[in-house]
């Protein structure tokens, strides 16, 4: 099938051939191993899940993951309408947005990046975590532990324990000798100070084991990505096999306990104003995950077969992560209950293999280590499709006009090289808050899925947006009109969920924070457009739109987008003041 035919047939097949642009080098399947790291991502915030949504947990990635699933098939067919160009559904969505505003395009490609690229600081900082705890594990104790006891009856430390419990002495004396034996790699810190009050920075060993982990992806993906698509499937087998084990053995070895499923409640008990809230919090941070499957439609511009590919990708994306987002999650609720999802290990990600281990394994040793190994495979498929996926987004914004020039470069493998330093430069800046707390963990997850829902937002609607304005483009493949409704509908549900939802996670100024983000884009598109491109498009742009010269062409939808624009704030500002948590 051929998407185009005429002057966009052309203009493909010279980007096909184009030495300075991608390459053509990989099928459908190529793109969903390096989209398999997203079910990788269940894993990274199931433990601050548990803490948001109570028993609702598992229930939550259920309904988050079917969105995401809905909403994939608008991304395949905008995806279509560009078989020339990479970066994914926000650069296709932004075509749509461009006849009614020059800052609305931009802004979908710039939430979209900021949306992906954290993954790789916080997928490395928890990579990070369970390297050091195979290295420079810390010691365990137990009240009963020799050293313990034989702290608690040493004179010394009289005065420590004096007029304390039992309980409240051996606290006292695990707390001094875990301490005490903590390696020094794990304490080492270079720099620490507060951020602005949001965090305590700590630059140590596990900023230093992440920053090398991220520059071993950067060397992966600098051969350009066949090269990074087969190194993706061999890592993709070793950690969906396991998760699919994870996700299934669970229900039939008597691991599961079904009372950890009911009551259906959240946190707080009620459905009230509050427990709504803490659900709709708990919807909002699962969407940054469960939606991220989308990527596989990053890479439009090197498949082979663009027309067949695009829907392919990510429709068995989808299927995959439909499947192990619904299992995981509820054999980790059905096996650990709320109070062992709260633990510390689980909320920030270095204790899932162990979890894991037990709920396959009877917490054998080895099939500890195993989970282990693979929780940090799993961890590095996030990171290497992230980064080939925002890093392509960054390229295809430069070569659009939306973003500065610099970034529109590919080395000689095709490899997007200036947008992954980019990448990569930022985000050993967040990797220096990621690997501090979990707070500053939480607060970048908040803000990025800030942007992460405008994008999903405007994308979702420029599906209906592009079929009035370019009802004549041939759309190889062509979504049902009952589901371009039902996803637009979903974008303004999204938009509760963030109005509602990012005070839940982190800080209570998440969501401005993240709006305050967005709107940096304003000043880096006028100084591209205005600045570097004197006003003007690229002319490849807006070929692709079917357009001559600097026409923006006809608005045909109308008043549409400027009223779904409207309606858009008024939904954020209402669910962000009528939905509030209860008071602490």
């Amino acid at each position: 099938m051929n998407i185009v035919d005429g002057t966009r047939g052309a203009s493909i097949a010279h980007a096909a051939s184009e030495p300075g642009g991608l390459h053509r080098t990989i099928d459908w399947k190529g793109a969903f191993w390096i989209a398999s790291g997203v079910p990788a991502l269940v894993l990274i915030s199931i433990g601050g899940m548990g803490a948001a949504a109570g028993k609702l947990a598992f229930l939550v990635w259920a309904i988050s993951v079917s969105m995401g699933f809905l909403q994939s098939f608008s991304y395949a067919e905008i995806a279509g309408l560009f078989a020339n160009k990479s970066g994914g559904a926000a650069v296709y969505g932004a075509a749509a947005w461009l006849r009614y505003s020059k800052l609305i395009a931009p802004l979908s490609v710039w939430c979209n990046w900021f949306a992906w690229t954290p993954v790789l600081s916080l997928g490395c900082a928890v990579a990070a975590g369970y390297i050091l705890n195979a290295v420079a594990p810390l010691p365990v104790f137990s009240p009963t532990s020799p050293e313990v006891v034989g702290w608690l009856q040493d004179a010394h430390n009289a005065a420590a324990i004096a007029g304390k419990s039992a309980e409240e002495a051996a606290k006292i004396a695990i707390t001094a000798l875990t301490d005490a034996g903590t390696p020094e790699l794990r304490s080492f810190k270079l720099v620490s100070f507060s951020f602005l009050g949001l965090a305590n920075i700590e630059v140590g060993a596990t900023f230093f084991i992440g920053a090398a982990l991220m520059l071993m992806c950067f060397a992966i993906q600098h051969r350009g990505v066949l090269g990074t698509a087969r190194i993706q499937m061999w890592i993709g087998l070793l950690v969906l096999v396991p998760m699919a084990i994870v996700g299934i053995v669970p229900f039939f070895n008597g691991s599961i306990n079904y009372a950890n499923y009911t009551p259906l409640v959240p946190p707080n008990g009620a459905w009230n104003n509050g427990g709504w809230t803490y659900f709709l919090g708990a919807l909002f941070i699962a969407g940054w995950s469960t939606y991220a499957f989308e990527t596989a439609v990053c890479y439009t511009r090197e498949f082979k077969n663009p027309a067949k590919d695009t829907f392919k990708a990510i429709l068995w994306a989808g299927v995959v992560c439909v499947i192990l987002y619904s299992l995981v999650a509820a054999t980790f609720q059905g096996h650990l209950g709320l109070e062992g999802m709260a633990q510390p290990g689980i909320v920030d990600g270095t204790g899932v293999a162990a979890a894991m281990g037990d709920m396959v394994g009877g917490n054998s040793p080895i099939i500890v280590h195993l989970l282990e190994m693979m929780m940090i495979l799993a961890l590095i498929l996030a990171i290497m499709m992230a980064m080939a996926g925002s890093s392509r987004t960054l390229y295809q914004g430069g070569v659009d006009g939306w973003l500065p020039k610099y970034l529109g470069h590919v080395n000689e493998h095709g490899a997007p090289t200036r947008a992954m330093w980019t990448d990569l430069i930022f985000n050993l800046f967040l990797l220096t808050f990621a690997a501090s707390d979990a707070t500053a963990y939480y607060l970048i997850l908040a803000i990025s899925n800030v942007g992460y829902m405008i994008f999903i937002f405007l994308n979702l609607q420029s599906t209906w947006i592009h079929r009035i304005d370019s009802p004549n483009i041939p759309r190889p493949y062509r979504a049902p009109n009952w589901l371009v409704a039902v996803n637009a509908l979903l974008g303004f549900v999204n938009l509760v969920l963030m109005g509602a939802g990012a005070k839940t996670w982190g800080n209570a100024n998440a969501l401005w924070y993240g709006l305050a983000f967005a709107a940096l884009i304003i000043p880096v598109f006028l100084y591209r457009h205005y600045i570097q491109d004197k006003g003007r498009f690229p002319n490849h742009m807006l070929e692709d739109l079917d357009l001559k010269g600097q026409d923006l062409g006809e608005r045909r939808a109308g008043f549409l987008p400027y009223l779904t624009l409207l309606l858009a704030a008024a939904v954020v500002l209402a669910s962000n003041y009528y939905f509030q948590l209860p008071p602490a």
